[in-house]
């Protein structure tokens, strides 16, 4: 099950059904389906709190991903700070409501298996987001 809460913050205006549906199909491109999400949307002071206490880095980020996945089936706990996506969508001069899909997605993404952090896994993760949000965009 895919749930969407609040600490902190308001709810953003996405449509939460499409999300659901969304997030089932990017990650059946993947051979996975999904056991129970949570997307817990915050500010930058929640993140950085989550990001010093379970990983001990000491900076903002956009997404937390926890992952609880086992074999094909995704869960995890994603938390997202609504304070560094518009940031990121004013600095990368997007669109807010596309950058908190991209965010969305990203930890999706994570919990299918794919990263970012070595050598070139960024360009993966940025193909990989942007396959997805055309699967987003197709769903109009």
């Amino acid at each position: 099950m895919i749930t969407f809460h609040i600490d902190s913050v308001e709810m953003p205006l996405i449509d939460r059904e499409k999300i659901r549906i969304w997030v089932e199909r990017v990650a059946a491109t993947y051979n996975r389906k999904c056991g129970d999400i949570a997307y817990i949307f915050c500010d930058d002071e929640k993140i950085i709190d989550v990001n010093r206490k379970f990983l001990q880095h000491d900076y903002y980020t956009d997404i937390i991903t926890f992952d609880y996945s086992h074999a094909n089936r995704i869960s995890g706990d994603l938390f997202i700070s609504l304070d560094t996506v518009l940031t990121n969508s004013e600095q990368q001069m997007v669109d807010y409501e596309e950058e908190l899909h991209r965010v969305i997605i990203h930890g999706v993404l994570h919990l299918c298996g794919i990263n970012d952090k070595g050598p070139g896994e960024r360009e993966i993760m940025e193909s990989a987001e942007n396959s997805a949000l055309e699967i987003y965009r197709g769903m109009n």
